[in-house]
């Protein structure tokens, strides 16, 4: 069974098969706004995009992942002249802490992180083919338009992700912003002439200087990167419409080529069952979350602990359930490490066939996790028999195999020189009967951050 996944364009669960076999996968998710600090609903997005990933990767697809920035459209104009801050300086600070996010949550680093202010040139030669072919035009106000009704009249669908009533829906309009109203069937913005608002946020055009429009941006950065036509194009549920169903328009209208194979869109997240709100206090950016103790792989684990498709209660006592969940895995993966020694070994073939089952079925994260836990659970029973070092060596092959997908294993943190001392110094004390210094020593460690655990194989320090 091929790996399957719900593609919007088609309202079907449908194989994921490379356009060019034997090639690269390309795929594009659509990336952060740089105006302030992401939060952890637009990590969901991300997070689901790097567990697609890494899941074409685990079945033997190669990727190429692109995840735009942008850094130019009304929010970030509007906060680059409250706070006088030139464009390029304004962004950078939350470009830069985004990417450090993604870090914490262990996403795979993109192949490619293009920003959309480094690709007009692009943008403004696809808006040249739409003027070319009548497909857009140019307004009294300067501003350059994709008109809806002359694509429309080309033999073009417009609606293709979402079934849109036309009847019942307000049509004719033309929008500046760069979103606009469910309700509204609206010619939108391409290119934006310059205004006083704008301030020195502008580049020169055919058209006259202005600045581009949102939708275009994405079209520019993700066909510059992946040709015309591509495999995957992945994004938040609430980028269906307008902003999915306007790329798709721009960039077919230009090309006259399929523009993407494959939709992906997850579903919103909610927090403490409300839509995340400051006023709730509800409304949280990762590091909200670090600084309440928990550890970006927590906050990974709940965000794939349910299906991508399905609207998602994020929740603190789920986050405090995700850490234990979490604990019982490295619990049992720290004593196959023991058990294995030096030995290594092939993966268990029943248990990733049944988890690449699980996913193949449209991210069935579900099954997938509960894969997982039976594996923990039966390793364990095996582990308090006299597990070998060849089985141990076995099982945990198979969950590095696991954890390359999910991408919550704990990395194995190196112990300082002066804490295996002390360590030494316990075993030496404890040796000697010395229990007094043996007890002051494990407290010491205690202090500073580390236990001590007694295995079969000594004493080994942890960090608490």
């Amino acid at each position: 069974m091929a790996l399957q996944l719900f593609n919007t364009l088609t309202r079907q669960v449908e194989p994921i098969d490379p356009m060019n076999p034997g090639g690269a996968m390309g795929m594009y998710c659509c990336g952060p706004t740089v105006h302030d600090y992401a939060h952890i609903g637009n990590f969901r997005t991300f997070v689901f995009a790097d567990l697609v990933r890494r899941t074409l990767e685990f079945r033997g697809h190669k990727v190429t992942h692109v995840m735009n920035i942008t850094d130019v459209e009304d929010k970030i104009i509007r906060r680059v002249n409250e706070t006088g801050t030139p464009l390029s300086e304004y962004t950078v600070k939350y470009e830069t802490a985004f990417l450090e996010d993604l870090k914490t949550l262990n996403c795979l680093k993109a192949h490619h992180h293009p920003r959309a202010t480094d690709h007009i040139p692009e943008m403004l030669d696809i808006i040249g083919q739409l003027i070319e072919k009548g497909i857009a035009y140019q307004a009294n106000d300067g501003s350059v338009y994709f008109s809806i009704k002359n694509y429309q009249g080309c033999g073009c669908d417009y609606g293709r992700l979402l079934n849109l009533n036309f009847e019942g829906m307000r049509q004719g309009e033309r929008v500046s912003d760069d979103e606009y109203e469910k309700d509204a069937v609206a010619d939108f913005a391409l290119w934006k002439a310059r205004v006083p608002e704008d301030g020195d946020v502008h580049w020169p055009s055919p058209w006259g200087d202005g600045r581009p429009g949102w939708h275009i941006e994405c079209s520019a950065m993700s066909m510059k990167l992946l040709g015309s036509s591509f495999d995957l194009h992945l994004g938040g549920e609430d980028l269906i419409f307008p902003h999915h169903e306007d790329e798709i328009a721009q960039s077919e209208g230009a090309t006259g080529e399929p523009f993407v194979k494959h939709w992906l869109h997850g579903a919103h997240l909610l927090v403490e069952g409300k839509k995340m709100s400051k006023s709730l206090g509800n409304f949280f950016v990762l590091n909200d979350l670090l600084k309440k103790g928990f550890e970006g792989r927590d906050i990974r684990q709940l965000m794939i602990s349910a299906h991508y498709r399905e609207t998602f209660n994020f929740t603190l006592s789920g986050l405090a359930g995700a850490r234990t969940a979490l604990a019982r895995i490295d619990e049992c993966v720290t004593k196959l490490r023991e058990t294995s020694g030096n030995v290594e070994n092939q993966p268990e073939a029943e248990t990733i066939e049944k988890f690449t089952t699980a996913l193949d079925d449209d991210l069935n994260i579900s099954s997938a996790w509960a894969v997982v836990f039976d594996w923990v659970r039966e390793t364990n029973r095996k582990l308090t028999s006299s597990m070998s070092s060849e089985r141990a060596a076995m099982a945990l092959a198979t969950w590095k195999k696991l954890d390359a997908v999910l991408g919550v294993g704990k990395t194995d943190e190196a112990v300082p020189e002066d804490i295996l001392a002390k360590v030494e110094q316990r075993n030496v004390a404890r040796q000697a009967k010395d229990f007094s210094t043996s007890d002051a020593i494990r407290d010491e460690l205690q202090s500073a951050g580390w236990v001590i655990e007694d295995t079969p194989s000594g004493a080994r320090a942890k960090r608490i």
